[in-house]
């Protein structure tokens, strides 16, 4: 009944993402042609990039560290207080490299057809863009370690709502260029997102006024997110340049919108376990306690996973038309690998949750950047031996390998003892 409710609580919320990603990736599907798209999905890699290292990713440490120390109300707050201080140092540091991006990388080939001045101003609006979306996904995040369900419920849905009517009021205005569009879309919901936070206790103004500046326990979330948020841009912009390369820019276009099916799937799964898991982990649990906790849990993640992907896989010719446009239904034929993939990417999630939450830095590390390293060599490979099938087959691969790989590692890590 417990997860039931959790279920249908962040289940909600799920829905209202996935109907702003939608909304959002089909407005961009019918105004722009695939190779158009494709480099909207390579300037999304640079964003994500960026947000990642201005917040050091710590929206996982936010959750668990909030919820850990909930009770300890000083102690809450030099926890607070240190992770804004690093994420403001973070922050600073990335505008900077930012700026020097903008005027010395070579645009004209990350960002292909885009001509370098409306490049280089959307790089540029892409900075308060990324600080937004660094607010609202820091509070959200603290909004669930405090169990304000109904708090961090109102930030995803309303910054969902806005984000949806930013994107659609400028490109049928025209106002803006895309790529601006997209880097300035969280803005006004990050205002939203303070005023509803700081109602629960997560203020600023008084985070500062406590003499504690505690900065140890981000180290490990730090690390265990920052270089998988770095990473997986770096590995999908490599993925869509050889694609683009070798089969051209309409062709990546293809593959960026059978990614987009797997980012929605993940998206839901991903928002739905973060709030059911990982509050629930903690390295006090004893071995028994964990697993009959864990073990359930699981099943019904893949359960769930299953049942989705098989909904997907059985009206992919529909979902194609409604998601993109009739330019990309060549994607139809190449999502059911894709989906193979999706499946054990859930459970992988659900697993690398238990590390994250225990803050085992270096088993997670390890297994994350393996994964990543193999389905960048995996999508060489399998181009070469399969053609365009050969990005879908190497990610089907890497999750399964991955999945496998974290559950051996779950297994085997030391709990207390009763």
């Amino acid at each position: 009944m417990k997860f039931a409710k959790l279920f249908a609580g962040s289940g909600a919320v799920t829905l209202f993402n996935a109907l702003r990603a939608f909304a959002i990736n089909k407005l961009l599907a019918v105004f722009l042609p695939p190779a158009a798209f494709a480099c909207v999905g390579q300037f999304l890699n640079l964003m994500n990039i960026g947000q990642a290292t201005s917040s050091l990713a710590l929206q996982n440490g936010w959750t668990a560290l909030t919820a850990q120390n909930k009770d300890k109300r000083e102690k809450l707050l030099g926890i607070w207080r240190g992770g804004l201080r690093l994420t403001t140092f973070a922050s600073l540091f990335t505008f900077v490299v930012a700026l020097l991006f903008c005027f010395m990388a070579p645009l004209e080939v990350l960002l292909p057809g885009v001509p370098v001045r409306l490049a280089q101003a959307a790089i540029l609006f892409a900075l308060p863009g990324i600080l937004a979306t660094n607010i609202i996904t820091i509070t959200a995040a603290v909004m669930n370690g405090l169990g304000e369900n109904r708090k961090w419920a109102t930030i995803n849905m309303v910054a969902s709502i806005w984000q949806v009517l930013w994107v659609a009021f400028f490109l049928y205005t025209g106002r803006l260029s895309v790529l601006s569009i997209i880097a300035t879309q969280s803005v006004v919901a990050a205002i939203f997102a303070i005023q509803v936070a700081s109602r629960a206790g997560f203020s600023v103004k008084y985070i500062w006024k406590t003499a504690l500046d505690t900065r140890g326990p981000w180290l490990s979330y730090a690390l265990m997110g920052l270089i998988p948020m770095v990473l997986a841009p770096v590995v999908l912009t490599f993925i869509r340049t050889i694609v683009g390369m070798r089969f051209g820019g309409d062709a990546a276009g293809i593959w960026q919108s059978v990614w987009k099916v797997s980012d929605f799937l993940f998206m839901a799964m991903s928002a739905i376990l973060t709030v059911i898991l990982l509050p629930r982990v903690s390295p006090q649990m004893t071995r028994q306690d964990f697993f009959a906790m864990f073990h359930p849990l699981l099943l019904r993640i893949m359960g769930i996973s299953l049942a989705m992907v098989s909904a997907l896989y059985f009206g992919r010719s529909i979902l194609v038309q409604v998601l993109f446009s009739q330019a990309y239904m060549g994607a139809v034929d190449y999502l059911p690998i894709q989906l193979v993939g999706d499946f054990f990417r859930s459970g992988g999630f659900a697993l690398a949750l238990v590390l994250i939450a225990r803050a085992e830095t270096k088993k997670f590390l390890v297994v994350e950047i393996a994964s990543e390293l193999l389905l960048a060599v995996g999508t060489y490979v399998g181009i070469r031996m399969f053609g365009f099938n050969g990005p879908m087959m190497a990610y089907a691969f890497e999750n399964f390998v991955y999945i496998v790989a974290l559950y051996i590692v779950v297994r085997r890590l030391k709990w207390n003892t009763p």
